[in-house]
């Protein structure tokens, strides 16, 4: 749905952004049903940074510095297979405090030469059952969903292997900076087990083609043939890797975190949609932009050959 009534578009969704991302949230004018799905997710987020209750194994380890939250897969031995385990704490690693103000970006890395080699097979079997299965792919569901819904950009920092889940989780990030060693792939077919859930990320950040051709013959693909394709933004040395990754969250930290939730939030609504349709939306959200206080902050500092001071708030210019 759509309109060119502001208040009638803050109304609309009022509810689901309030206390989404921080104390004025309600002041944005994201598309409802993305900010609603992402509000029942970050309801959840009252909850400490652990990994698995009743387990003493860290499956992720956090860090956070300068408003960058760094998310480290933590099980080298099993590859970081996303196992139902590595599933919930990465949840729970990405809800945690989002909507404190000073979350500006969020990055997965991973231990060891295997980024990620998707899910973990010994909980596929049916000695586990089919409700137990639902319950992996449901996990991993909210997981990729969270990665676009979530309000501040998220990068992945690839250095070795991904493919299966481990693709999608690549795939499913904002931006993926990787090592020249890097590779991709989604070789399910190979154990009997087609890569569906992978190809819906896969599909939709690399050509049709290339897309069918990883996922029938599982065969990976490599760094340069990633960045060529539009599944990595970019590659670097792999001694560069961490520096790469850095530069970028600090470059994006240098603006304002409310025109930075605004657009990234519009980007994938307007993807959905019809071009007529994704100019409307697009055009209205560059209009409600334009009345926020840091909309016009940034316009003035540019008019006036300054520099921009930002208040990452929610709060509006004008009417």
């Amino acid at each position: 749905m759509f309109t060119n009534n502001m208040a009638a578009r803050m109304k609309m969704f009022r509810q689901p952004i309030q206390r989404l991302v921080m104390g004025n949230l309600h002041k944005n004018c994201g598309h409802p049903e993305r900010l609603n799905r992402c509000w029942k997710l970050c309801s959840q987020q009252a909850r400490p940074l652990t990994s698995v209750p009743n387990s003493d194994k860290q499956y992720t380890v956090v860090t956070e510095k300068d408003g960058i939250r760094k998310i480290h897969l933590n099980d080298p031995k099993k590859r970081n297979a996303l196992s139902l385990a590595m599933l919930q704490s990465l949840k729970r690693d990405l809800l945690h405090k989002s909507a404190d103000q000073e979350l500006r970006v969020i990055i997965l890395s991973a231990e060891g030469p295997v980024f990620s080699s998707g899910h973990d097979l010994k909980e596929l079997t049916s000695a586990t059952g089919r409700e137990f299965h639902r319950k992996v792919f449901d996990a991993c569901t909210e997981v990729m969903l969270l990665l676009q819904e979530i309000h501040v950009p998220v990068i992945a920092q690839v250095a070795g292997l991904a493919t299966a889940a481990g693709c999608q989780l690549v795939a499913s990030c904002d931006i993926a900076v990787a090592s020249e060693k890097a590779r991709f792939g989604t070789p399910g077919a190979k154990v009997g087990l087609f890569c569906s859930t992978p190809g819906v990320a896969l599909g939709r950040a690399v050509p049709r083609k290339v897309a069918m051709e990883m996922l029938f013959t599982g065969d990976t693909i490599s760094a340069q043939d990633a960045l060529q394709h539009g599944l990595i933004s970019k590659i670097v040395p792999e001694d560069k890797l961490e520096e790469e990754t850095q530069n970028v969250a600090r470059k994006i930290c240098e603006y304002s975190s409310s025109v930075i939730a605004l657009g990234k939030s519009c980007f994938y609504s307007q993807m959905r949609r019809s071009r007529e349709d994704a100019y409307r939306e697009a055009s209205q959200v560059m209009i409600d932009n334009l009345s926020l206080k840091d909309g016009q902050e940034g316009i003035h500092a540019f008019i006036k050959k300054g520099h921009p001071t930002w208040s990452h708030s929610w709060d509006k210019a004008h009417d």
